[in-house]
């Protein structure tokens, strides 16, 4: 699979500088965890989930869960489970027809669903990338990584998801101890955890608050502070950190709001206004500075509950031209011994040391999204993106 290929090849050619890489299910944990992207959630007691799948990997998705937590009731988990062993039958068939599928994960409620629908599933467990961990913590989380080596199947590889979103990681009492147990805990599986997401959700009904589609989780202080604790312990570029993914944006229809649109009109200006105002009648505007956000202060790829929610995040996350340039002048092989030069923009300064971490996942996911062409931005490329996400939804229909 690969970001982008659902936009053809022509148009690559002309936004890319550098095309995004072609990757799989197997891939080293780095370049999957990068490679997530805008991973959307649907529950598993959809109907026609299967068919679900294929259409949003046709329009771009390449990971997707598919949820037996929060998204159904109690009372619907059994039937979810039997829906999920049917749909993936259906998948299997999908598969070796040679149809393009995602990155494939299931979000479960305890342990023992892990074993008994691997069990279940059969030979189409191979389409299977792993599980997602719900309220995570040492004492929570064990037994699901435990679950997870035991189940997996020979040959196979099953990857592990934990979501923070525990009420002691929110609470300031409690928290600090309860981030290094599960960094005690994540150490110890490491080659088996894939990337942490966080479950903002849950952090704000701790307290009883929902964000507004004109506020970002940043604006929520209890929030941005959990989120910053999270990636000062299980964040870190020093080796000992985990990709962690930002929060989920819970809107898609236009909300009466408070506060003046966040897209700057300059951007769009003769070429893509309509596609602005698209963004904001569905609150997007609100999603693309999270995004943004997210990015400042470590996170990477978005847990999206909306379709439309997919091609701004992964517009977003392509690298730009000057940025991949800056990367490129900081690694250069004749600087490992650090020193300050001038950008080949002329506008900033690049320090190769305190950089360099910077830099080097910079390239990451410049081989994973790709690098935009100079003078190329994220208009072009999103007006690229939901143009082809609207042909290949009327082909999938």
């Amino acid at each position: 699979m690969r970001h982008f290929d659902h936009v053809d090849p022509e148009t690559r050619v002309a936004l890319f500088h550098r095309e995004p890489a072609l990757f799989t299910a197997d891939s080293p944990l780095a370049t999957l965890a990068v490679a997530l992207g805008a991973t959307l959630y649907s529950p598993a007691t959809r109907p026609e989930l299967a068919a679900d799948v294929v259409k949003q990997a046709a329009r771009g998705v390449v990971s997707m869960v598919l949820c037996l937590e929060d998204s159904i009731g109690d009372e619907d988990v059994a039937e979810g489970e039997a829906n999920l062993v049917r749909q993936f039958a259906d998948l299997a068939e999908a598969d070796a027809a040679g149809t393009p599928l995602p990155l494939l994960f299931v979000r479960v409620r305890t342990p023992d669903q892990i074993p008994d629908l691997v069990r279940r599933m059969g030979p189409a467990v191979t389409l299977l990338s792993g599980f997602v961990l719900p309220k995570f913590t040492e004492e929570r989380g064990v037994p699901f990584l435990e679950a997870i080596a035991a189940a997996e199947p020979a040959g196979g590889r099953l990857l592990a998801m934990p979501v923070l979103e525990s009420p002691e990681l929110l609470h300031l009492e409690t928290r600090n101890e309860t981030l290094h147990g599960i960094a005690r805990t994540l150490d110890k599986y490491r080659d088996r955890v894939l990337a942490l997401r966080l479950g903002v959700t849950d952090f704000c009904s701790a307290y009883g608050l929902r964000r507004a589609p004109d506020m970002t989780a940043y604006d929520v202080r209890i929030v941005a502070s959990v989120i910053a604790d999270v990636v000062n312990v299980l964040g870190r570029a020093d080796g000992t950190g985990f990709t962690v993914t930002g929060p989920v944006w819970e809107y898609f229809r236009h909300q009466e709001r408070m506060f003046k649109p966040q897209l700057r009109v300059s951007p769009f200006r003769g070429r893509a206004e309509e596609l602005r105002d698209a963004l904001i009648e569905h609150d997007l505007d609100g999603l693309l500075r999270e995004v943004q956000l997210d990015r400042a202060n470590g996170l990477l790829g978005k847990t999206c509950i909306h379709p439309t929610h997919v091609a701004p995040v992964h517009a977003l996350s392509v690298v730009s031209h000057e940025e991949y340039s800056d990367a490129v002048d900081i690694l250069r092989p004749d600087r490992c011994g650090g020193g300050v030069v001038r950008s080949s923009y002329t506008n900033k300064m690049n320090e190769v040391k305190p950089h360099r971490a910077w830099a080097e996942r910079i390239l990451l996911r410049a081989e994973v999204f790709g690098v935009l062409r100079e003078g190329v931005g994220f208009v072009e490329l999103l007006t690229a993106g939901t143009t082809a996400v609207g042909t290949a939804g009327a082909g999938a229909r």
